[in-house]
Protein backbone atom coordinates (compact mmCIF):
# COMPACT_ATOMS: atom_id res chain seq x y z
CA UNK A 1 0.00 0.00 0.00
CA UNK A 2 1.19 3.36 -1.29
CA UNK A 3 0.06 6.51 0.79
CA UNK A 4 0.55 10.41 -0.61
CA UNK A 5 -0.09 13.04 1.34
CA UNK A 6 -2.04 15.46 -1.26
CA UNK A 7 -2.29 18.12 1.19
CA UNK A 8 -0.93 18.44 5.41
CA UNK A 9 -2.25 22.15 6.09
CA UNK A 10 -5.43 23.09 8.26
CA UNK A 11 -8.10 25.12 6.95
CA UNK A 12 -6.26 28.00 5.32
CA UNK A 13 -3.49 26.20 4.02
CA UNK A 14 0.13 27.45 4.01
CA UNK A 15 0.81 30.53 3.30
CA UNK A 16 -2.39 32.16 4.78
CA UNK A 17 -3.70 34.83 2.45
CA UNK A 18 -2.09 38.14 3.37
CA UNK A 19 -0.42 36.96 6.31
CA UNK A 20 3.45 38.07 6.76
CA UNK A 21 4.10 35.18 9.88
CA UNK A 22 7.57 33.78 8.89
CA UNK A 23 6.73 30.34 7.89
CA UNK A 24 4.44 31.96 5.24
CA UNK A 25 7.20 33.34 3.38
CA UNK A 26 9.13 30.24 3.98
CA UNK A 27 11.42 29.51 0.78
CA UNK A 28 11.15 25.61 2.24
CA UNK A 29 9.04 23.13 0.24
CA UNK A 30 7.49 21.69 3.25
CA UNK A 31 6.86 24.69 4.69
CA UNK A 32 3.88 25.30 1.85
CA UNK A 33 1.00 23.17 2.98
CA UNK A 34 -1.99 22.91 0.70
CA UNK A 35 -5.86 21.75 2.52
CA UNK A 36 -5.59 18.29 4.01
CA UNK A 37 -5.90 14.95 1.47
CA UNK A 38 -4.55 11.74 1.28
CA UNK A 39 -4.39 9.04 -1.33
CA UNK A 40 -4.04 5.50 -1.05
CA UNK A 41 -3.14 3.06 -3.44
CA UNK A 42 -2.52 -0.87 -3.59
CA UNK A 43 -2.73 -3.06 -6.36
CA UNK A 44 -4.87 -1.25 -9.58
CA UNK A 45 -7.17 0.46 -6.98
CA UNK A 46 -7.36 4.24 -5.71
CA UNK A 47 -9.20 6.20 -3.13
CA UNK A 48 -8.99 9.90 -2.22
CA UNK A 49 -9.73 10.51 1.27
CA UNK A 50 -11.48 14.07 1.43
CA UNK A 51 -11.35 16.59 -1.02
CA UNK A 52 -10.94 19.99 0.02
CA UNK A 53 -10.43 23.08 -2.21
CA UNK A 54 -7.01 22.52 -3.49
CA UNK A 55 -8.08 18.94 -5.07
CA UNK A 56 -8.08 20.08 -8.47
CA UNK A 57 -4.35 21.37 -8.31
CA UNK A 58 -3.69 17.95 -5.87
CA UNK A 59 -4.99 15.58 -9.33
CA UNK A 60 -2.94 17.45 -11.66
CA UNK A 61 0.57 17.21 -9.42
CA UNK A 62 0.07 13.96 -8.84
CA UNK A 63 -0.49 13.24 -12.36
CA UNK A 64 -3.81 10.68 -11.17
CA UNK A 65 -5.77 9.84 -14.13
CA UNK A 66 -8.45 7.71 -12.06
CA UNK A 67 -9.88 6.99 -9.00
CA UNK A 68 -12.01 4.32 -7.32
CA UNK A 69 -13.66 6.13 -4.72
CA UNK A 70 -13.59 8.99 -2.06
CA UNK A 71 -14.03 8.93 1.62
CA UNK A 72 -15.03 11.86 3.54
CA UNK A 73 -14.47 12.76 7.01
CA UNK A 74 -17.07 15.55 7.19
CA UNK A 75 -18.48 18.48 5.63
CA UNK A 76 -16.68 21.02 6.49
CA UNK A 77 -15.52 23.14 3.52
CA UNK A 78 -11.71 22.16 3.86
CA UNK A 79 -12.40 18.70 3.23
CA UNK A 80 -15.38 19.10 0.78
CA UNK A 81 -14.88 21.59 -1.71
CA UNK A 82 -13.20 20.13 -4.46
CA UNK A 83 -15.78 18.08 -5.30
CA UNK A 84 -16.84 19.86 -8.35
CA UNK A 85 -13.59 19.03 -9.61
CA UNK A 86 -14.51 15.22 -10.04
CA UNK A 87 -16.03 15.85 -12.97
CA UNK A 88 -13.12 14.75 -15.57
CA UNK A 89 -12.95 11.31 -13.38
CA UNK A 90 -17.00 11.51 -13.93
CA UNK A 91 -16.57 12.24 -17.87
CA UNK A 92 -14.51 9.13 -17.86
CA UNK A 93 -15.70 6.57 -15.59
CA UNK A 94 -19.36 7.66 -14.59
CA UNK A 95 -20.74 8.11 -11.35
CA UNK A 96 -18.03 8.27 -8.50
CA UNK A 97 -18.58 6.14 -5.36
CA UNK A 98 -18.39 8.75 -2.17
CA UNK A 99 -18.31 7.41 0.98
CA UNK A 100 -19.96 9.42 4.32
CA UNK A 101 -21.95 9.74 6.57
CA UNK A 102 -25.80 11.01 6.46
CA UNK A 103 -25.66 14.16 7.64
CA UNK A 104 -22.37 14.92 5.07
CA UNK A 105 -24.41 13.64 2.54
CA UNK A 106 -27.71 15.76 3.31
CA UNK A 107 -24.67 19.12 4.36
CA UNK A 108 -23.45 18.33 0.74
CA UNK A 109 -26.94 18.55 -1.34
CA UNK A 110 -27.55 22.24 0.56
CA UNK A 111 -24.25 23.43 -1.00
CA UNK A 112 -23.66 21.93 -3.99
CA UNK A 113 -27.35 21.53 -5.07
CA UNK A 114 -26.98 21.85 -8.91
CA UNK A 115 -24.93 18.25 -8.63
CA UNK A 116 -27.62 16.44 -6.83
CA UNK A 117 -30.80 17.80 -8.24
CA UNK A 118 -33.02 15.22 -9.89
CA UNK A 119 -34.78 17.52 -12.37
CA UNK A 120 -33.49 19.65 -15.46
CA UNK A 121 -29.62 19.51 -14.06
CA UNK A 122 -27.33 21.08 -15.44
CA UNK A 123 -25.91 18.48 -18.28
CA UNK A 124 -22.21 19.83 -17.49
CA UNK A 125 -22.32 19.02 -13.67
CA UNK A 126 -21.05 15.74 -12.22
CA UNK A 127 -22.57 13.14 -10.54
CA UNK A 128 -21.61 11.46 -7.61
CA UNK A 129 -22.63 7.57 -6.63
CA UNK A 130 -23.56 7.69 -2.53
CA UNK A 131 -23.22 5.19 -0.06
CA UNK A 132 -23.24 5.69 3.40
CA UNK A 133 -21.26 4.87 6.08
CA UNK A 134 -21.06 5.31 10.02
CA UNK A 135 -19.09 4.50 13.01
CA UNK A 136 -20.50 1.29 12.97
CA UNK A 137 -20.31 0.45 9.49
CA UNK A 138 -17.14 -1.43 8.32
CA UNK A 139 -16.89 -2.02 4.92
CA UNK A 140 -14.33 -3.24 2.45
CA UNK A 141 -12.70 -1.89 -0.49
CA UNK A 142 -11.15 -4.24 -2.99
CA UNK A 143 -9.59 -6.84 -0.47
CA UNK A 144 -8.68 -4.61 2.48
CA UNK A 145 -11.14 -4.20 5.30
CA UNK A 146 -12.05 -0.67 6.33
CA UNK A 147 -13.08 0.43 9.47
CA UNK A 148 -14.51 3.89 10.26
CA UNK A 149 -13.41 5.31 13.53
CA UNK A 150 -15.33 7.88 14.82
CA UNK A 151 -13.39 11.54 16.50
CA UNK A 152 -14.92 14.41 17.92
CA UNK A 153 -14.12 17.93 16.06
CA UNK A 154 -15.39 19.83 19.47
CA UNK A 155 -18.71 19.24 18.93
CA UNK A 156 -19.08 17.63 15.57
CA UNK A 157 -18.41 14.07 15.35
CA UNK A 158 -16.10 13.21 12.57
CA UNK A 159 -14.77 10.07 10.82
CA UNK A 160 -11.62 8.58 10.12
CA UNK A 161 -10.84 5.44 8.94
CA UNK A 162 -8.69 2.58 9.77
CA UNK A 163 -7.47 0.41 5.82
CA UNK A 164 -5.76 -2.30 6.69
CA UNK A 165 -2.63 -1.48 8.67
CA UNK A 166 -3.06 2.48 7.67
CA UNK A 167 -5.17 4.47 9.75
CA UNK A 168 -6.32 8.42 9.17
CA UNK A 169 -7.44 10.49 11.75
CA UNK A 170 -7.82 13.98 11.17
CA UNK A 171 -10.12 17.10 13.25
CA UNK A 172 -9.57 14.99 16.36
CA UNK A 173 -10.08 17.09 19.69
CA UNK A 174 -11.32 13.78 21.52
CA UNK A 175 -11.34 10.42 20.58
CA UNK A 176 -13.48 7.57 22.71
CA UNK A 177 -11.66 4.77 24.80
CA UNK A 178 -14.53 2.61 22.36
CA UNK A 179 -13.20 4.04 19.58
CA UNK A 180 -9.37 3.65 19.97
CA UNK A 181 -9.77 0.17 20.42
CA UNK A 182 -10.56 0.11 16.49
CA UNK A 183 -6.91 1.42 15.95
CA UNK A 184 -5.12 -0.75 18.36
CA UNK A 185 -2.31 -2.56 16.46
CA UNK A 186 -2.13 0.10 13.31
CA UNK A 187 1.50 0.05 11.52
CA UNK A 188 1.35 3.78 10.61
CA UNK A 189 -1.25 6.57 12.22
CA UNK A 190 -2.07 9.55 10.64
CA UNK A 191 -3.17 12.63 13.18
CA UNK A 192 -3.78 16.23 12.79
CA UNK A 193 -1.30 18.34 14.96
CA UNK A 194 -2.29 22.08 14.74
CA UNK A 195 0.09 23.57 16.22
CA UNK A 196 1.94 23.77 20.49
CA UNK A 197 -0.74 26.26 21.83
CA UNK A 198 -3.94 24.50 22.56
CA UNK A 199 -6.67 24.60 20.43
CA UNK A 200 -10.69 24.21 21.15
CA UNK A 201 -11.13 21.81 18.27
CA UNK A 202 -8.14 20.38 17.41
CA UNK A 203 -5.05 18.34 18.95
CA UNK A 204 -2.19 20.47 20.05
CA UNK A 205 1.37 18.80 19.59
CA UNK A 206 1.13 17.66 23.11
CA UNK A 207 -1.89 16.27 22.71
CA UNK A 208 -1.12 14.15 19.71
CA UNK A 209 2.12 12.51 21.09
CA UNK A 210 -0.28 11.45 24.20
CA UNK A 211 -2.98 9.75 21.80
CA UNK A 212 0.43 8.41 19.50
CA UNK A 213 2.02 7.21 22.98
CA UNK A 214 -1.61 5.75 23.88
CA UNK A 215 -2.16 4.02 20.60
CA UNK A 216 1.60 2.97 20.01
CA UNK A 217 1.35 2.46 16.19
CA UNK A 218 5.06 1.71 14.44
CA UNK A 219 5.29 5.13 13.32
CA UNK A 220 3.18 7.90 13.19
CA UNK A 221 2.62 11.20 10.77
CA UNK A 222 1.37 14.63 11.66
CA UNK A 223 -1.02 16.74 9.76
CA UNK A 224 -3.61 19.71 9.70
CA UNK A 225 -0.80 21.77 10.69
CA UNK A 226 -0.77 25.90 10.77
CA UNK A 227 1.96 27.75 10.32
CA UNK A 228 1.62 28.46 13.87
CA UNK A 229 3.41 25.10 14.20
CA UNK A 230 6.72 26.67 13.45
CA UNK A 231 9.04 25.63 10.44
CA UNK A 232 8.95 22.28 9.55
CA UNK A 233 12.95 22.09 9.80
CA UNK A 234 12.62 23.19 13.11
CA UNK A 235 9.92 21.30 14.67
CA UNK A 236 10.44 17.49 13.31
CA UNK A 237 14.13 17.07 15.23
CA UNK A 238 12.05 17.55 18.17
CA UNK A 239 9.76 14.60 18.08
CA UNK A 240 10.11 11.17 18.70
CA UNK A 241 11.79 8.94 16.73
CA UNK A 242 8.86 7.03 15.07
CA UNK A 243 6.80 10.72 15.10
CA UNK A 244 7.33 12.90 11.97
CA UNK A 245 5.69 15.73 9.98
CA UNK A 246 3.92 14.93 6.91
CA UNK A 247 4.24 17.12 4.42
CA UNK A 248 2.85 17.90 0.91
CA UNK A 249 3.78 14.61 -1.72
CA UNK A 250 5.47 12.78 0.66
CA UNK A 251 5.07 9.19 -0.11
CA UNK A 252 4.83 6.50 2.66
CA UNK A 253 4.77 2.24 1.80
CA UNK A 254 3.05 0.36 4.58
Amino acid sequence: MRVTFLGTGTSQGIPVIGSDHPVCKSSDPRDNRLRVSVMVEWGNLRYVIDCGPDFRQQMLRENVHAIDGVLLTHEHSDHTAGIDDIRPFYFRQGNVPFYAHERVFEALHERFAYIFATENKYPGAPAIKEIEISKNSSFSLGNIPVTPVEVMHSGLPVLGFRIGDFTYLTDVKTISEEEIEKIKGTKVLVLNALRYEPHIAHLNIAEALALVDKIKPKTAYFTHISHLMGFHAEVEPKLPENVFLAYDGLKIEI
